[in-house]
């Protein structure tokens, strides 16, 4: 491979620097536009009590792991340590969670520094800043960022286990086993998928190495008995190496989590519901007496048992009352940048030969998986995905670049090797071996065709590749502060999003602010009840009142002004578009009120005024013009 004229360190830093402190920006201005999101009340309070007390148990008993949580409360926790007086976590939550969610950008940095890394090791110097581009400029990616939540930090993890895993396996143990040990135990800490997603990528990343050293082919005249039982021995110092890997992460894991030492009732009420016998005589003293309580094995065991069992999600306008398998990836194909799906799809199209390499196959296992993700409440589940997918692309257009230089006409010089540092043990594996001059005809010069020149060449150019980068970037921009809820143009864009999907892919509860300010401005003293689902506890202040209709005593539309009010009423679109029969209140008032204009929109919230009799002509119009 050729090295680029400028893969110096000190451009890499520079590259590095430019694009994390734009999406820093980007990510803090956004923060402060946002309301608290579903979850991030729970995390600050339970962070907090955490740092004070030394008890994990509301983070345990909710399936989450700590680490996140802890690093974002750290600076929160030594606030008050200094000023002797302790926070509240949710009266002060507006003093606080701006200070949590800039914290939360050490993760978004640690991800973005492992994805040059991983970019350079196997696509060069190119490779490794590709990378970084594409992924600082998603919107998606931006909008978690700028959340004190879980999803940035486990990627930052998975792409630390995958680069010291690869760059391990030839060394000493301490390389090859202990750093990957606690790079996967970091990486279940920050989030429990954590432990899914490293062991996916362990597995394959594994499995390639072999494959490319030769390891696993076996002598030719083996029976089938003969290659099972080559292929058997030839992994066992992998088998061995993961099993180590494991154990020390899931050691790390528990003690970092620690425990409250105390009994669990949820085990002791399952015990004493035993029906008579050994096992109950059994069970009831070791519940009782095992005070072992919360430990870290309660929180993964939670999220276990919340994947295995789903739920119902909202997809094109439909509910689903079980997970759909099919959901990830046509949420990806809306929520992905057009000019990222235009890239992914070039590059599909005339390198797909460069996407053999150890992330393109951890991408396509990644991609295989998502079929059976029963948790469908956000594409932010398949960050890992999305990053290693457009690292995979970042190296292959890189490599393609390489090999057209090595068989462009102009190009005379010899080509030079990478360092060792940024040297994959298969860089140059894949490299199209058919080149001119070497008896390429028909089909084959067709591919090299594509792939060298004319349409191939333009499609994966430096010029469209560079003007990927910029309109992802612009994109961002023209989004802001809203990448939660980005949708892109090919299926409406964000103005139709909330009838697309639901929950974290658009209105996660962080309306609040908004919906304030337009009161402000128009509300003109005028009572505003809310009907939404979330956690932010300004719901609990003026100007709002907060009317959960779901389990209001109504039985016909005309109920719904005698428990909202004769004011305004702003119903967020996740209510108005998902599971509209969740309760049979619900049912009854969203067909009501889909028979009324909003008068108004914010981004996440449309508003009546129950004064009015004006009825639309369209039942579903909640889409009418927004009020920003």
């Amino acid at each position: 491979m050729v090295r680029s004229s400028g893969s110096g360190r000190w451009v890499d830093i520079l590259w590095l620097l430019v694009f994390g402190a734009a999406s820093s920006v980007w990510c803090v201005t956004a923060a402060g536009e946002l309301g608290a999101t579903f979850d991030e009340p729970l995390y600050l309070n339970a962070g907090l009590t955490s740092w004070r007390t030394g008890s994990n148990k509301l983070l345990m008993s909710a399936g989450t792991m700590p680490l996140a949580v802890d690093v974002q409360t750290l600076p929160i926790y030594l606030w008050e340590q200094a000023r002797g007086t302790e926070f509240h976590s949710y009266q002060d939550i507006q003093t606080l969670l701006p200070v949590a969610r800039a914290t939360n950008l050490v993760f978004w940095w640690i991800l973005l520094v492992y994805a040059l890394r991983l970019g350079r090791t196997w696509g060069g110097a190119w490779g490794g800043r590709i990378s970084v581009g594409l992924i600082a400029c998603d919107p998606n990616f931006l909008g978690h960022a700028s959340l004190a939540t879980t999803d940035i930090a486990v990627v930052g993890g998975i792409l630390a286990l995958a680069y010291h895993f690869h760059h391990g396996q030839e060394r000493g143990w301490i390389r090859r086993v202990l750093v990957p040990g606690l790079c996967y135990g970091l990486a279940t800490l920050a989030k429990a998928s954590g432990m899914v997603f490293g062991a996916q990528v362990l597995l394959v990343l594994g499995a390639y190495h072999l494959a490319q050293t030769g390891a696993l082919t076996p002598p030719p005249g083996q029976s089938i008995r003969g290659k099972l039982a080559h292929l058997w021995h030839a992994s066992f110092r992998l088998r061995k190496d993961l099993c180590v890997i494991a154990l020390i992460g899931f050691t790390l894991v528990f003690a970092y989590t620690g425990s409250d030492w105390d009994t669990e009732w949820t085990f002791i009420a399952w015990a004493d519901g035993l029906p008579d016998g050994i096992l109950k005589a059994v069970m009831i003293p070791v519940s009782h007496n095992l005070a072992i309580f919360p430990n870290a094995g309660e929180g993964l065991i939670q999220q276990i048992k919340h994947n295995l069992r789903g739920h119902g999600t909202y997809i094109l306008g439909e509910w689903h009352p079980r997970a759909y398998w099919a959901y990830f990836p046509l949420a990806l194909t809306m929520k992905i940048p057009v000019p990222l799906l235009a890239l992914l799809l070039g590059v599909a199209l005339v390198r797909r030969r460069e996407l053999n390499t150890p992330v393109g196959w951890v991408t396509l296992a990644l991609f295989v998986f998502s079929l059976n993700c029963r948790v469908q409440i956000g594409i932010r589940f398949m960050f890992t995905l999305m990053a290693v997918a457009y690292i995979a692309v970042a190296v292959a257009v890189a490599r393609g670049w390489a090999a057209r230089s090595l068989v462009g006409p102009s190009e005379r010089t010899p080509p030079q090797p990478l360092p060792q540092e940024e040297r994959g043990s298969d860089l140059t594996a894949s490299t199209p071996p058919s080149f001119p001059g070497k008896g390429v005809g028909g089909l084959a010069s067709l591919r090299q065709s594509l792939s060298l020149g004319g349409v191939g060449s333009w499609a994966i150019s430096r010029w469209f590749v560079g003007g990927v980068i910029v309109s992802t970037a612009a994109t961002s921009v023209w989004v802001w502060p809203h990448g939660l809820s980005y949708f892109n143009q090919l299926w409406g864009g964000p103005e139709a999003g909330f009838t697309r999907l639901h929950d974290s892919n658009y209105d996660w509860g962080q309306g609040l602010p908004e919906l304030k300010a337009w009161h402000e401005a128009n509300g003109e003293g005028r009572s505003l009840a809310v009907w939404y689902y979330g956690t932010d506890p300004a719901i609990l202040f003026p100007p709002f009142r907060w009317t959960h209709l779901s389990f209001a005593p109504i039985a016909t539309g005309e109920d719904v002004p005698k428990v909202a009010g004769d004011g305004y009423l702003a119903v967020s679109v996740g209510i108005l578009y998902g599971n509209t029969d969740s309760t049979p209140p619900t049912r009854v008032a969203v067909d009501w009120l889909q028979t009324r204009r909003p008068i108004a929109r914010t981004h996440t919230f449309a508003i009546y005024d129950l004064r009015s009799n004006d009825r639309s002509r369209e039942p579903n119009s909640g889409s009418t013009g927004k009020d920003r």
